[in-house]
């Protein structure tokens, strides 16, 4: 074996996993793709066609680099938000985001808060600061905002992260109790408020947008509710000067030229978001009404997916995953202690639907024995 340069300190103790198993991994090595993808949180639904068409017809100038300051974005997500463009930084979806917000408040040894079995890709990036993770149990299916802000009194933790609605349990608070969650955190914490599903949930879990507050940075993402999970872009905003020290470290050139121009369209079409979400909605009670009719117990979800209490332990919701995956089936499950009784089935296109119909009993009987 040749004898390789030294890692840094830092990237030599990870241990070498990534956080998610796509499915295209997953069909390779099936040799045969899954019929119904429903497990990656995707809107089956897809872009606005207004994005289509201005996609097309862009393609041809793809050879010029994008935008580094991505002006028209910032300009047209401020607009939608009604704040000032100062306070609206844009990314590589909220993945990338999380990346850099990590890098700005976390580093070796420094304690970062976030929930047990919450979104793993913040874990990751942490895991790549050095900085070291305090995980606080979910609470009747939902992050814990006491067990939260205690452990971040508790270890001084400049950096906590949220998500609402949450992935992986489709679960929310309401805008007052996150607001009483940001007015007890220390000055000293950034939150940071994963609203990747926002868009999907109702409207009153939502807190005002109010970009004056330096300890929060509220995140978006383009990849949900407006069908452009393949394009990888998002966007935070927050105080104008907590703005302003993202431009420290970020990729200037890691937004394309077609991410941004599809990010405004996108904007632009909210009528096409609102008939998404009204599809979504639909979606969410047929998955529900499959759960039930095979003796599981749906989760009330204010997300694109719908988590199912399958009654036993995580071996056995384990069982029922892998028979659905070995139906052509494509779901996933939470993993953590507690939360693992559960499998998560994102809401898909209706032929979908017919095939987890048609497929989940039969995976149900081989998880059970029968």
């Amino acid at each position: 074996m040749p004898k390789h340069p030294p890692l840094s300190p830092i990237v030599a103790a990870l241990p070498a996993t990534v956080p998610f198993v796509g499915p295209e991994a997953q069909e390779r090595d099936r040799c045969k793709p899954f019929r119904a993808r429903l497990g990656a949180n995707e809107s089956s639904f897809g872009p606005s066609p207004r994005v289509v068409e201005r996609m097309k017809a862009i393609a041809g100038d793809m050879w010029m680099y994008c935008d580094p300051d991505n002006h028209d974005l910032k300009l047209a997500a401020a607009a939608h938000l009604g704040i000032s463009a100062d306070n609206v930084v844009v990314g590589e979806g909220i993945d990338g985001l999380l990346g850099l917000v990590t890098r700005m408040y976390a580093g070796p040894d420094m304690a970062v808060v976030t929930s047990l079995g919450a979104y793993p890709t913040f874990n990751f990036h942490v895991a790549g600061t050095g900085g070291r993770l305090v995980t606080v149990p979910y609470e009747k299916d939902r992050e814990s905002l006491d067990g939260l802000l205690a452990a971040v009194k508790r270890e001084n933790a400049p950096l906590v992260y949220l998500s609402n609605p949450d992935n992986p349990m489709g679960s929310w608070w309401e805008a007052a109790d996150i607001n009483r969650f940001m007015e007890a955190l220390p000055a000293t914490t950034m939150l940071v408020l994963d609203e990747a599903y926002g868009e999907l949930g109702p409207a009153s879990a939502l807190p005002a947008v109010d970009a004056s507050l330096p300890n929060l940075i509220r995140m978006r993402t383009f990849s949900k509710a407006y069908g452009l999970a393949g394009i990888r872009l998002g966007y935070a905003f927050g105080e104008a000067g907590v703005i302003r020290d993202f431009e420290k470290i970020r990729n200037h050139y890691g937004v394309s030229r077609m991410a941004q121009e599809a990010g405004v369209t996108a904007l632009a079409d909210q009528d096409w978001l609102r008939a998404v979400v009204g599809k979504v909605e639909a979606g969410r009670k047929r998955i529900a009404t499959i759960a039930r009719d095979n003796g599981l117990t749906p989760l009330p979800s204010a997300t694109n997916f719908v988590t199912v209490d399958c009654g036993r332990d995580g071996a056995f919701a384990a069982k029922i995953m892998q028979s659905l995956l070995s139906r052509d089936v494509f779901i996933r499950k939470p993993m953590a202690q507690g939360l693992d009784r559960c499998i998560r089935i994102s809401v898909g296109l209706d032929h979908e639907l017919d095939i987890l119909a048609e497929e989940l009993p039969g995976a149900v009987a081989a998880a059970r024995g029968n």
